[in-house]
């Protein structure tokens, strides 16, 4: 069994282009690869049938728990189903870190649970600060605030430059999910 991380960083991809998600399960395949235990907690994206949802129990060390209703929040205030949701996924996030016993965690789509105020700002910062230095923490979605983009160690801005559903192409299975 590999060691622990010597120091786990903070690591934020956030912007309105496409990969903030792909970009985060490519670091969890990488860090698998190398025998280190990998946990997934998506916010909003229970209940879509995404296509890496097919393959997580076949890989080694990786775990994924995703919350949410399967329809995308738009309503503000959002719905109190919605926010229940989140808070319960901000709690494993806190309970599997704190334990320690994964190496990364990554928190899909949370930036975006932030902006929507389903879960509270103070509570993740805090999330970041007590983090074991030893857990790599990744934060993913658009609409990552300053205070989280001030917390990380490291930040990728995704930016959208061209993108074929401008000229109709729909998203697809395989691809986009």
């Amino acid at each position: 069994m590999p060691k622990k991380l010597e120091k786990g960083l903070v690591q934020v991809y956030t912007g309105d282009g496409k990969g903030k998600t792909s970009a985060a399960f490519g670091l969890a395949l990488r860090a698998i690869g190398r025998g280190l235990k990998v946990y997934i907690i998506q916010f909003i994206k229970g209940g879509f049938d995404y296509g890496e949802l097919y393959v997580i129990d076949k890989l080694p060390n990786l775990k994924l728990k995703a919350f949410g209703r399967g329809k995308f929040v738009t309503q503000k205030p959002p719905r109190k189903e919605d926010t229940k949701l989140a808070e319960e996924a901000l709690q494993l996030a806190r309970e599997v870190i704190e334990n320690g016993e994964y190496d990364m965690v990554i928190l899909d789509e949370i930036n975006v649970a932030l902006n929507l105020k389903l879960v509270n700002l103070e509570s993740v910062l805090k999330l970041i600060k007590n983090k074991p230095k030893h857990v790599e923490l990744v934060l993913t979605g658009r609409y990552a605030s300053n205070e989280i983009i001030e917390a990380a160690d490291l930040v990728t801005e995704m930016t959208e430059v061209k993108h074929p559903f401008k000229k109709g192409c729909q998203a697809r299975k395989g691809i986009e999910y």
